[in-house]
């Protein structure tokens, strides 16, 4: 992972039109059966490609440490802990099979969107988890929906959850100048990372 080296430090976006599909066609499904049949959800696994977040779709594909696909559903997360509940989604182990459970209110989300958590929770492969982690994958996630969002400005309008925690993210990410300086903060300030270690594995040095 410490070769990953973000491109929004010296950030150059590509330039792609949105993805959409109408329709999935067989064949995207069944390159994906190992991961999900949701829709949506391979559209967003799809528009990963053109982005920075191109390191994550590889992971879920099984490029990880588990070297087995990363499986993707949406669920009720309260299912798993009531302290959950409120959560937009989660990167989970269990046993040697790696999950990303995404908030079941977030079924109508828009592709992009999905694109930008799906970068996000990729990122956690172990059982271990740390301030490094959280602040990398955040700022990945930041990263592309910021991409995606300048390419299709439409994006940022939409009335959604989903749309509206990674408008949050994208300011901090473009207030701190395409890095994870404001994105840290909030990683720390956060009450749910307070007791997390400061490095994990992988995730040593502070971005």
């Amino acid at each position: 992972m410490k070769k990953l080296i973000f491109l929004f430090l010296s950030i150059i976006f590509y330039s792609a039109n949105v993805f959409a599909l109408e329709e999935i066609s067989e064949e995207l499904y069944k390159k994906y059966k190992k991961v999900t049949q949701e829709a949506n959800l391979i559209q967003a696994l799809e528009i990963l490609d053109n982005t920075t977040g191109k390191y994550s779709k590889d992971a879920i594909l099984g490029k990880n440490l588990t070297n087995q696909p990363i499986e993707i559903k949406f669920m009720n997360l309260a299912s798993i802990n009531p302290i959950y509940m409120n959560f937009d989604a989660l990167g989970w182990k269990e046993k040697k099979n790696l999950y990303i459970y995404i908030n079941e209110k977030h079924k109508d989300a828009p592709p992009e969107a999905l694109s930008a958590i799906l970068a996000h929770e990729a990122i956690h492969q172990d059982e271990h988890n740390s301030l490094n982690e959280e602040t990398y994958a955040w700022t990945l996630e930041a990263a592309v929906w910021t991409q995606l969002s300048d390419d299709n400005p439409e994006l940022e309008k939409i009335s959604h959850p989903l749309v509206e925690r990674e408008n949050v993210i994208k300011k901090l990410f473009v207030r701190g100048d395409y890095t994870s300086k404001y994105i840290r903060k909030f990683v720390v300030t956060n009450k749910g990372y307070q007791n997390l270690p400061e490095r994990s594995y992988g995730f040593e040095e502070s971005l």
